[in-house]
């Protein structure tokens, strides 16, 4: 059985077929038929991908994007930080980051010891 998304690359490209075999009426069941298989498509697509990414996890290769700052040098820029002596955006630029990073760094460190605060 052939899959009516074979027909065409998109609606309007299913649409101009439509228009040149059909009446009115089968152009909109034609373009009903073709939206329904172009949803088809990308679901199939997206579920592809997910269970894709479910076995990569699985087998231990999904691991996410590298950290910007080694271990070492997160907690250098921490002690830095905590000296008081640079500001968040002299430590972005002596770290090669962004502040974002440099905020998070800080966060991470403070959350890890309790009571703390910077």
């Amino acid at each position: 059985m052939t899959k009516l998304d074979r027909l065409a690359r998109s609606v309007s490209d299913a649409h101009d077929i439509a228009k040149e075999l059909t009446d009115a009426m089968g152009r909109l069941l034609f373009t009903i038929l073709a939206m329904t298989a172009e949803f088809e498509a990308d679901l199939t697509r997206l579920l592809r991908t997910r269970e894709g990414m479910k076995i990569a996890k699985a087998k231990g290769r999904l691991r996410g994007k590298a950290p910007k700052l080694s271990a070492k040098q997160e907690a250098h820029l921490v002690a830095l930080h905590k000296a008081g002596e640079h500001t968040s955006a002299e430590l972005a630029e002596l770290f090669g980051v962004a502040r974002s990073t440099v905020y998070r760094a800080i966060e991470r460190a403070t959350a890890s010891v309790p009571g703390t605060a910077c």
